[in-house]
């Protein structure tokens, strides 16, 4: 699904125009979105990828930086993050300055699909809250195999649904009504937040993405639901 249904450019043209156009706003609704939990969920990403003990590392749909700035504080990490939109970007690039983190991150503009790397460059790529904007998400997969080395990990944090019946019940309740609120309040493009609601309701999830994942050549991948299934941390392993 597209964010501007009525427009007949494509999925990867609207997806930059989109966060281009919430770029300024998006950190504080986010954290009012998820009731803060984004930040528990990227400390978790940083934990898991700590243990790793990654050198070279790229987060891709970067958008302002949070998990690139989390995972800086891994010891003798350098990290490329990686996005569509440019006022992201911008946005990032301010807070890494801030944080006098321009020697550990670095932020470029690129398409998860089409990657600038040779084969077999990174340790570790982590995607936050990205895959579901891919327009064609096999391929963006195939594309973080190809870059990532022998051995190397893929972690990717995703909206999903939550398999429970009652929790599910209220889940939907919110998104469906919360987060189009909370849009129409607090940001000019309402579309996107109905975009945003509607992606992550109908984004495959649990099982569902994980065979996909695998069908792109990663070897085993870890489950982690977070927030009873709200979203999901999925830990991807490349064959040696």
């Amino acid at each position: 699904m597209k964010p501007y249904q009525n427009q007949n450019s494509s999925k990867k043209k609207q997806i930059e125009k989109m966060f281009d156009s919430i770029s300024f706003e998006y950190d504080k609704l986010n954290r009012l979105i998820s009731a803060g939990n984004d930040v528990k969920w990227r400390k978790k990403i940083y934990k898991i990828s700590k243990k790793l003990n990654p050198k070279t590392i790229l987060d891709i749909a970067t958008g302002t930086a949070d998990i690139a700035i989390e995972l800086s504080n891994i010891n003798n990490s350098k990290i490329i993050g990686l996005d569509i939109s440019e006022k992201m970007l911008e946005v990032g690039r301010k807070k890494i300055l801030n944080k006098n983190l321009n020697d550990k991150i670095s932020l470029i503009s690129g398409d998860a699909e089409n990657l600038s790397f040779d084969d077999n460059k990174f340790d570790l790529i982590t995607i936050g809250f990205g895959v579901r904007n891919f327009q064609n998400l096999k391929k963006g997969l195939e594309e973080s195999f190809r870059v990532l080395k022998p051995n190397g990990s893929l972690i990717i944090l995703e909206t999903s649904v939550p398999k429970n019946k009652l929790v599910k019940f209220f889940y939907l309740l919110f998104s469906r009504t919360a987060i189009p609120l909370i849009g129409s309040f607090f940001s000019k493009d309402q579309k996107a937040y109905k975009y945003l609601q509607k992606s992550a309701e109908e984004f495959p999830s649990g099982n569902d993405f994980a065979k996909i994942i695998k069908s792109c050549g990663f070897e085993s991948v870890n489950i982690c639901p977070q927030m009873l299934g709200a979203s999901t941390i999925y830990i991807a392993k490349k064959k040696l």
